[in-house]
């Protein structure tokens, strides 16, 4: 297993290296509950108590996917468990579904308005389409819409980054602190659009030690390195290790038109990076990366029109933070017994 622990339900599938298929017995075991199972906390335990870790990649041997225990009650019992537990796991998909249709519509209303520049002209008719005047522009060297200029990623707030405290001073590293955000920390995040915290939030200790800023909430958050092109958008105020160049709105432009312009310079963003070990983008090259700038009131309108949507995005990831907690909460004592289903 390249990750050991990582469970998933497939009836047919071709098997990758590290990765290893269990088939129930239908007459003891369902399948949906041998999947829980998996997930539990006791399961992950003895997953990590049986990792032969190589020389390369974390893995368990063969001979000891046998040796794993459950609990074993009885079917009806096993189709109990299961069903109150994929309940939550249906609704927690229904809304990343509808979360991935909002997002779908949102970033076509951004291409149509500012790629295709069919914003409603003052008629509310689309502007290029309806033979809204465009003039050439020499530094971009395209046409955009009379009254709109050329700008950089500079123009649309400040550009910020962050550091990374002493590890070696522990009081530097708090549970309840205030947040402080790695590029890994995004990395589970990429279904997302928000985020809240990271693994680990730093004590005021840690923000003198690493002379770290806050930045406040809607702050958009871009890996720089390692890897380059991970986004979010700070739901309060939070810091971040020196793996992101973030953005913190000004000028009038806001998260939303900011998140979606950078997300469509990522192409000039990852052409600049440089470095032998791994990629990197600096601050001073961020800068450097042409866009356009629309006119304010258009920008005004878009973000009035994509409020709403973000809105509901940002409610259904919170609320499914809340189910993944009821469901992680419940599955260890439906598991062991300490509730029972009716």
């Amino acid at each position: 297993m390249g990750e050991v622990g990582r469970v998933n339900f497939d009836a047919d599938v071709f098997l990758g290296q590290r990765i290893v298929q269990y088939r129930a017995n239908p007459e003891k075991l369902t399948s949906e509950y041998l999947l829980y199972s998996f997930l539990s906390p006791d399961l992950q335990y003895q997953f990590r108590r049986h990792d032969s870790s190589g020389s390369t990649v974390s893995h368990i041997r063969v001979p000891d996917c046998l040796k794993f225990e459950i609990p074993l009650p009885a079917l009806a019992d096993q189709h109990k468990i299961a069903a109150v537990l994929s309940v939550i796991d249906a609704k927690i998909d229904c809304n990343n579904r509808i979360n991935s249709e909002l997002e779908a519509i949102t970033k076509t209303l951004y291409d149509y308005w500012f790629v295709q520049f069919d914003f409603p002209d003052t008629s509310g008719k689309p502007y290029k389409s309806s033979g809204g005047k465009m003039s050439h522009n020499a530094i971009l060297k395209r046409l955009i819409p009379e009254g709109w200029t050329n700008g950089t990623l500079n123009d649309l707030g400040q550009i910020v980054g962050g550091s990374t405290p002493s590890t070696k001073k522990t009081d530097n590293f708090t549970a309840q602190g205030t947040p402080w955000i790695t590029p890994y920390d995004l990395s589970d995040n990429q279904s997302k659009k928000f985020i809240t915290r990271g693994a680990q939030d730093v004590s005021d200790e840690g923000i003198k030690d690493a002379s770290l800023k806050k930045y406040p909430a809607g702050t958009v958050l871009l890996s720089s390195r390692a890897p380059i092109g991970y986004m979010a958008i700070a739901r309060a105020e939070l810091t971040t290790n020196q793996g992101f160049k973030s953005f913190v709105p000004s000028n009038g432009y806001t998260s939303a038109f900011i998140y979606y312009t950078v997300k469509s310079s990522m192409k000039a963003i990852t052409q600049y990076a440089s470095g032998s070990t791994f990629k990197e983008v600096s601050g001073a090259v961020l800068k450097t990366v042409k866009i356009i700038r629309p006119e304010r009131s258009v920008v005004e309108d878009f973000t009035k029109r994509v409020e709403p949507l973000f809105r509901r995005q940002d409610f259904l990831e919170q609320e499914n933070q809340q189910l993944t907690q009821l469901r992680d909460w419940l599955l260890p004592m439906l598991m062991n017994g300490q509730v029972t289903v009716a």
